[in-house]
């Protein structure tokens, strides 16, 4: 899905409390000053619950 570092994403969703859906990651990562890039990346997630940062990084291609 893109070049981002699945370890930086995780870095930017700290605090995430799972399950959790899109909305919630991408406020969690705006809270941690995630980069544009970063933030696209997580808009593009598809809308659904995620159980754990493991699904975000197997949905981003980590």
């Amino acid at each position: 899905m893109s070049d981002t570092n699945p370890i930086e994403l995780q870095k930017h969703l700290a605090g995430v409390d799972y399950p959790a859906n899109r909305d919630d990651l991408i406020r969690a990562a705006e809270q941690n000053g995630a980069d544009e890039d970063t933030l696209e990346v997580v808009r593009n997630l598809p809308d659904r619950t995620y159980d754990g940062p493991s699904g975000v990084s197997k949905e981003v291609g980590g």
